[in-house]
């Protein structure tokens, strides 16, 4: 059987991109391989072993273009109202908390931006979640 172990995703500043995702949603270094033309820093956290790649091009001056395929990152969290007002205090603007229902289960969730324009879903633990 496969086991997911990371998504990469290419940053344009480093140092701004993990202070974000440690601030905005706990997560925090755990291994780090610097090349001589790029680096790749791996985030995680004790409540998954999954983690997220950040890849830092050290020769790439434009933004990254996301095309059209791209969707999200998804988290989810005990607490969905206190962590959307932790990162509303922070300036990070999520989005309104909104609720989809089918057949008696309800998904409550929001987006969030992250310095290079990917979106992150933060959802209610529970259920499927």
């Amino acid at each position: 059987m496969a086991k997911l172990i990371h998504t990469m995703i290419r940053i344009s500043n480093l140092d701004i991109s993990i202070k974000f995702y440690r601030d905005a949603l706990g997560l925090h270094e755990k291994h780090r391989l610097d090349f001589p033309t790029f680096t790749l820093v791996y985030l995680g956290n004790e409540e998954s072993p999954a983690e997220i790649e950040l890849t830092y091009n050290k020769n790439q001056s434009e933004p990254y273009e996301h095309g059209t395929a791209y969707g999200h990152v998804a988290f989810s969290v005990e607490n969905l109202e206190a962590s959307h007002s932790a990162l509303e205090s922070m300036g990070l603007s999520p989005t309104p908390i909104k609720q989809l229902e089918q057949n008696g289960h309800a998904a409550r969730f929001f987006f969030l931006t992250d310095p290079d324009g990917y979106k992150i879903e933060v959802l209610q633990s529970g259920g499927h979640y």
